[in-house]
Order: C-alpha cells, then structure tokens, then sequence
C-alpha cells in the first residue's frame, strides 16, 4: 500500500503544470540538506574535543546533557515556523476500499523524513561515535543516543499536535515562557532539574524505556487525534463562519488609493496565509541582537551593521512585498477588468511597505540601548527601505506570476506557494546593495558618511518617487496579460 501511495503522489508531482518549478525548488532544498547536514556532521564530530578544552574539569557528556534542554526547545520552535507537515489529498482516496488506518499511517510516517528529524541525528551520532572510541561504556553511551533520537521524534509528533490545535500550541509557548523567563531573571535555573534527568538516561540506561513509550504515546494520540475527523461529510463540508465588517473608513484620507489599501487590509486580517506572513516580518525585528550584541561586528565589521538595519525594518517589505501581486491571484483577472489605473494599485502596495517599514522603525525604538549609533543606522536602513527597496520589491513583483492559496495552512518560512527563484535574484540588491552605499564613504570617510550616504540614497528614492512607479508600471503593463493568465492556471 505505500508503494501505491507513493506511486500516485509521484504522479501527481510529474504531471502537474508546476513540475519544472517544483523539481527546482526539491534541488534547492537538497542541496541545503546537504550544507546544513555537514555542518551538523561536522560540529557533532568535534564537540567531543572542543567541550574537552574549553571545560576540562567536565565530562562532555555531561556537558551535552546539562544544556540538552535549551537544544529541545530550540528544536521545537523552529519546528513550528518552519518545518512543512505532509499533505495528502484524500478525498479521492476516502471513496475507495483503502484502510482510513493505513492512509493515517503512511501520513504520520511522512512525518519521519523530515530534515528536521535528522538535525539532531547528524548532530548526535558522530558526537557518540566519538564517545565509544573514547572507551565509555557502550550500553550507556548507545541506549543514551536511542532515548534521545525518541525524545527528537516526540518532538516531531508534539509539533504535529500544536499544528493542528490551538490549545497545544498555547500551553507549549506557555511554559517556554516561563522557562526562559525563570532563567533570564535568574529566578530558577531549569539546566539543572533536565541535567539530572538526561545524565539519568545515560547512567541509567533502561530508563531509555521511558522515551520510546512517549513517543509511542504521542503516535497514538495523532492518530486518534486524525482518525477523529477522518470522515468524508467532515472533508468537504464548509465551515460557516459569522462575517464581521472592519470600519476602515479612516483610509479615505488616503484618496484613490484607498479602496486599494482597504482590500489589502481586509485581506491579511482574512485569509491564514498573509497573516502568517505578517506575523514572521515581526520577528524581524529581533534579527539586530545577532549583530548588536556582537562586539566583532561593532569594532571590526561596522558595515554588516547596515544590512542587519535593513532586515529589522524591512521585515513586512521582504516577506510580504516580494509577493506582490501574487496576493491578488485569485482574483487578478477581475481587478484587471475594472476601469482602475495601474498606477493607483501600484502606489497602493507602495503605501503599504511604507507603513509598515515606519511601524518597524517605531518599534525598533529599544535599541537606543546599545547606543545612539545603533539608533541613525537602523533610521538609514528605514529610509533606504523606504525609498529604494520598496521600487525594488515592486519592481521584482512584475517578474513574479506565481499564485497563491489565501487561505493554505503551509508555514509561511516553508511554503513554496507562491515562490519564484526570480526572486531570490531580485533580493539581492535589496541585501547587498545597502552595505556597499554605507561601506564605501565609511571606509574612506567616517562612520556618519556612510550613514548620510544610505539616508541620502532612500531619501533620492521617495524624490523620485513618480519617476520609478512610472517606469514600473510600464513594466506591469506590458507582461499584464502573460500575468493574468499565469494567475489563472490552478494546481
């Protein structure tokens, strides 16, 4: 039966009109498997000898289990953002003599093959190779690796869990939260209860017993929790849902882009997709304590500073405006039927990157902490944010004639819908551009050069600012046709 299975989700794959997209996007993913696995591979191959130096009045399986706890929770976060749960039509599948058990089955089995299940194998593994040809005892050292990869795959069935219910998922971020915040006011220490209770596995090697049969639990309880609505009236009835009007009323100030920017509005408050994507350009704001905190980049790399600025508050811009007009496939053809100007839709969705880069900017306000510096190079990344990458995210948007589903349940950091290796083209100079303005006057000038160099250039942009939604439209107007119908090929 899985060979069945496979056979037909092969097919499906081959001869869908996405193929060739489809093939380049696995290609790419592969290829990163085979980058991050070799990292993994390779930090696991010598943490042994680097714990050994570092700590040398610790064991490093010691080590390893005290701070085993912070990789979990780590592991599960970037689960639930980033890792894509199996999907399967079943519909057709549900009207044919097939088991519902074996179709549940091969579902959750799906699950197992993920990369992010074997982050911690290529992690783990050398690490315990390691250890056996450092003489420790192989029972424990073995039975020790087995617990874990079982905890690792309850982490994968618990992910699947708070994906599928809300309130799994509030009660998991619930106590992360508590965890992180007993450790960071020093209040409770939670290395040293999970210490314990690791370094038991491996001292005690039968309680290796308790992870397989929490794992074998958390199976169970995703196939009961699949098996439940497993029915066909279930399938294909809709939900009916009690709509609610907003009062955008206030966006009439805005003139005639406003009925544009309403839509907009309505459309990420509506549909799961878009307001994924809005809630991860909010985490962008957080990406500044990777460089901030780093003296390395302050005193010897300032000019990264300036790319670090451009993702804090360009987060909305590079996640959702890279997907512009995508956002509006479903319904592209009728917009394009209307008596509107191209040029107001444009300068809506320019409007809108605009807000949100000043929104980002407000919130980034926190970071005068780490100095006044910091604050003018986060101001110059939003104006150049403002004033040069939104034209170029417009402008990468004509070349983008992907669909999406509003409403798909994929993660907005793993979903493909919607993806165009033209973009990642395009992003580019929205990266590389704004070190190379601040670097240059910085570099044989001063620091300030470099941050009136960026502040100038975004502040040329917003100048000519007709000049490039002319042309831009222009370019929308000569592939529009080519657009619509690509907007109208369903998957």
């Amino acid at each position: 039966m899985i060979r069945r299975f496979l056979s037909l989700e092969w097919k499906q794959f081959t001869r869908a009109s996405y193929f060739q997209k489809g093939l380049a996007i696995k290609i790419l993913l592969f290829l990163a498997v085979l980058y991050f696995g070799g990292i993994a591979i390779f930090i696991g191959g010598v943490m042994f000898f680097g714990l050994k130096k570092i700590f040398p009045d610790i064991d490093p399986i010691v080590m390893v289990n005290n701070y085993l706890i912070y990789w979990i929770l780590f592991e599960l976060m970037i689960r639930y953002f980033m890792q894509q749960l199996p999907v399967m039509n079943i519909k057709p599948l549900m009207i044919i003599p097939i088991k519902r058990n074996s179709i549940i089955h091969y579902l959750l089995g799906k699950t197992i093959l993920s990369f992010f299940n074997f982050i911690s194998l290529f992690l783990l593994l050398p690490f315990t190779i390691v250890l056996l040809f450092q003489g420790y005892p192989a029972i424990n050292v073995i039975l020790w690796f087995f617990a874990i990869m079982c905890i690792n795959m309850s982490i994968n069935f618990l992910n699947f869990l708070i994906n599928k219910s809300n309130t799994v998922f509030y009660g998991i971020a619930s106590v992360v939260t508590v965890i992180v915040a007993l450790r960071y006011f020093n209040i409770f220490d939670v290395t040293e209860p999970f210490g314990i209770l690791f370094n038991g596995l491996y001292n005690q090697p039968y309680l290796a017993l308790i992870p397989l049969l929490l794992m074998i639990g958390l199976y169970k309880v995703n196939f009961d929790f699949i098996r439940k609505g497993f029915y066909l009236d279930g399938t294909i009835s809709k939900k009916i849902k009690e709509a609610r009007a907003t009062d955008l009323s206030w966006m009439d100030r805005f003139g005639s882009v406003a009925p544009f920017l309403k839509n907009d509005i309505k459309m990420i408050t509506r549909n799961a997709r878009p307001k994924q994507v809005v809630m991860m350009s909010f985490f962008f704001l957080f990406y500044g304590l990777f460089f901030f905190t780093q003296s390395m980049y302050i005193e010897r790399m300032p000019y990264l500073l300036a790319f670090a600025a451009i993702f804090i508050t360009g987060g909305f811009l590079l996640s959702f405006g890279q997907l512009v007009p995508s956002w509006d496939s479903e319904y592209y053809k009728m917009l394009m039927s209307q008596n509107i100007p191209y040029r107001q839709y444009l300068e809506s969705k320019w409007y809108l990157m605009v807000f949100a880069v000043i929104i980002a900017f407000i919130l980034s306000t926190p970071y005068i902490y780490f100095g006044w510096d910091i604050y003018l190079i986060i101001a110059a990344g939003a104006m150049f944010n403002i004033g040069l990458n939104t034209f170029i995210t417009l402008f990468g948007g004509a070349l983008n004639r992907v669909p999406i589903e509003l409403n798909s349940k994929a993660k907005a950091f793993s979903n493909t819908n919607g993806f165009n290796p033209t973009q990642l083209l395009i992003a580019l100079p929205k990266m590389v551009l704004p070190i190379i303005i601040f670097f240059i006057p910085y570099q044989f000038i001063s620091f300030n050069a470099g941050l009136i160099a960026l502040a100038l250039s975004g502040a040329l942009g917003i100048v000519f600012k007709n000049f490039f939604l002319n042309k831009i439209e222009h370019i929308y107007q000569k592939g529009k046709y080519k657009t619509i119908a690509a907007f109208a090929e369903k998957k």
